[in-house]
């Protein structure tokens, strides 16, 4: 069954800038895709699209019949007074009607009214109350509150005071209730912690429904997702796998692509040249020749029909750094803080020495941010010390962006904050994507993001040996977020980051810094060895029985014959991937013609299955060659 069916959709809110130039694409019942591409190429609209709140220009859009559809960016206006619990309470309505109208029928027969209808209408509702979870509303409310951190005394306050981020995750956990068919999920780990995520997650694994998520948490998507389709130039191009399936298949055909193209190029370059002489023999009068060279030169037309592959530029910079001397980077020592009654944290000792690279988590509302700011002398603590070394020099990448004059254009900016001449700040703009007219757009008219991206820019000429960074790839796109770890991966001072994205904790982090319960947890390791330990605390302390490893009788041929085997698993993916890829191009070609397309979406089922069977194949042999190895 076809949940969600898309066929060339045109969309243009500038005329002749086409943001979707025939967008096809279908979603299967019970699947989760991940829809990519960098910030405006269209994902949101798109989402808006198939939610009726934005028409497109040309295209169809189909919902399956009688399937619920619900949009995680777009937040319900609601009347005045209304609070977080009666928003979530709206989850529940139709079994609020239903309670209405049993309440109303037991009234009618307390008062002696009876007959058959009455009584089968009172049974009926009975029964589809109770399959509904009538009776369970409580729990499932508490159970979704708890795992979205959403507190009691949260529940109680008015939705309209709440944050952007706050009214988000209400909005997911309202949504969560209703049990809908077909979850949109626009950036829905944005303003989650991490245990939110991690709870969304685990929820999205039970979830029985269709799941089409725009994200840029690299972690999020290869869980959840098992298709991506990525928005290219208005149109989509298709991926059978996860977020890391993508990030490989995409260079891939990137590099086939170019060799394609360097290919035709180089035989259109010998053509060329052999119908030029042709030309000029043919001066001569003779007319074979001369049509010898005019059936050449159709022949090249008709070559003509790779383009170069295109590949956006990275980033070319890297930080300013200052030569560190000594061992003491930062000492903090008794330090607490507390904003009226509530206190954030208190009895802080900790010590960081040259070249850590420590992460600081925590869930939301535990102080992170805070005490970045305290370090910063941007707010001062209740009590206790800290001391910088007398040669430390701090980069600041705050979680939200202010520049003191947003009229100023970009390059304006630069020059105001940078001191340096017209064509070293827009040299500087262009290595940080922003080019041509962009860099006279005023500040004030960047995205979030955009913000993020020219504060970043702005601290790169800074001489530092401490970068401070708080959420540094919140509301970034992924080619934007790999931008700001490659600058970083260069920078060899010290780091102190707070973050949500695992790709980039794990990536970074020496040393975790987990504050909860007004108290930090200092581990010296990685994130992927701090998560072990917390596991490790989670399970029982009884001794496991450990059961005796029988020895895997030795392959015969060594590691020889594994080697050809793993070789020949690889060339059958590979293989069958290129037929998946010419099956969905087939299957773009017959988006009108519904049989045709329904005998092609049979084979990719097929396919798909045969596919899932050769990477098992090819991860078993794998395992085989590393043990045979080790």
């Amino acid at each position: 069954m076809i949940d969600i069916s898309v066929s060339g959709l045109v969309k243009e809110f500038e005329v002749g800038k086409k943001i979707l130039d025939g967008l096809t694409f279908q979603v299967d019942t019970g699947e989760r895709v991940g829809l990519l591409g960098p910030n405006g190429c269209g994902k949101t609209t798109l989402l808006r699209i198939l939610t009726g709140v934005v028409h497109p220009d040309e295209g169809e859009v189909a919902i399956a019949p009688n399937k619920r559809v619900g949009l995680i960016s777009q937040i319900p206006v609601y009347p005045a007074g209304y609070t977080v619990e009666d928003v979530l309470d709206t989850a529940f309505q139709s079994l609020r009607d239903m309670e209405e109208e049993m309440a109303a029928l037991t009234k009618r027969m307390s008062a002696g009214e009876s007959g058959a209808a009455l009584l089968a209408r009172y049974d009926k509702l009975s029964a589809a109350f109770q399959a509904g979870g009538g009776y369970e509303t409580d729990t499932g409310k508490n159970k979704v509150c708890g795992g979205l951190s959403i507190p009691q005394d949260m529940r109680e306050r008015d939705f309209d005071q709440l944050s952007g981020g706050e009214k988000t995750r209400v909005n997911l956990a309202r949504l969560i209730l209703e049990d809908t068919d077909i979850l949109l999920l626009d950036e829905p780990t944005n303003h989650l912690d991490l245990r939110a995520t991690e709870w969304l997650e685990e929820y999205l694994e039970k979830f029985k429904g269709t799941v089409l998520a725009v994200s840029h948490d690299r972690y999020f998507l290869d869980t959840v997702v098992d298709r991506v389709v990525e928005i290219k130039e208005g149109k989509a191009e298709f991926y059978a796998g996860n977020y890391s399936f993508y990030a490989v298949e995409k260079e891939r055909r990137y590099e086939e692509q170019l060799r394609q193209y360097e290919k035709e190029q180089a035989k259109i370059e010998q053509l060329e040249k052999a119908a030029a002489q042709l030309r000029i023999w043919a001066y001569s009068g003779n007319d074979k020749i001369f049509k010898r060279a005019q059936s050449m030169e159709k022949r090249i037309k008709r070559m003509r029909v790779t383009d170069r592959p295109r590949k956006d530029r990275k980033m070319s910079v890297r930080f300013g750094e200052r030569e560190f001397r000594g061992d003491e980077v930062l000492t903090i020592k008794n330090l607490e803080k507390s904003f009226g009654e509530r206190a954030l944290f208190s009895g802080v000792n900790l010590e960081v020495a040259g070249g850590e690279r420590i992460a600081l988590l925590g869930d939301n509302g535990t102080g992170k941010s805070t005490l970045i700011k305290i370090l910063m002398g941007e707010e001062e603590p209740d009590g206790g010390k800290i001391r910088q070394g007398p040669t430390v020099r701090v980069g600041y990448l705050p979680q939200i962006i202010h520049f003191d004059h947003p009229e100023r254009s970009l390059v304006d900016t630069m020059l105001y904050d940078l001191d340096c001449t017209a064509q070293t700040a827009r040299n500087r703009l262009a290595s940080f994507k922003f080019r041509g007219e962009d860099v006279f757009k005023p500040v004030s008219a960047l995205s979030g993001g955009e913000q993020s991206r020219l504060r970043l820019c702005m601290l790169m000429d800074a001489k530092i040996n401490l970068l401070i960074l708080d959420e540094p790839t919140n509301h970034l796109d992924i080619q934007s977020r790999e931008w700001i770890e490659e600058a970083v991966e260069e920078y060899e001072g010290n780091l102190l980051f707070v973050s949500h994205d695992r790709y980039f904790i794990d990536r970074f982090a020496t040393r975790i810094w987990m504050l909860e319960g007004g108290k930090i947890t200092d581990f010296r390791g990685t994130y992927s060895q701090f998560q072990a330990m917390k596991a490790r605390k989670q399970v029982s302390p009884a001794a496991p029985v450990r059961e005796e490893k029988k020895e895997k009788p030795k392959r015969p041929g060594g590691t020889k014959n594994l080697e050809k085997e793993v070789a020949a698993a690889e060339r059958a993916v590979a293989k069958a991937e290129e037929e998946m890829y010419d099956l969905t191009q087939r299957m773009e070609e017959a988006a009108a013609d519904y049989l045709k397309l329904q005998e092609l979406y049979e084979q990719r089922e097929a396919l798909e299955e045969e596919i899932l069977r050769l990477y098992g194949r090819w991860e078993e042999l794998s395992a085989q060659l590393e043990e045979a190895r080790g």
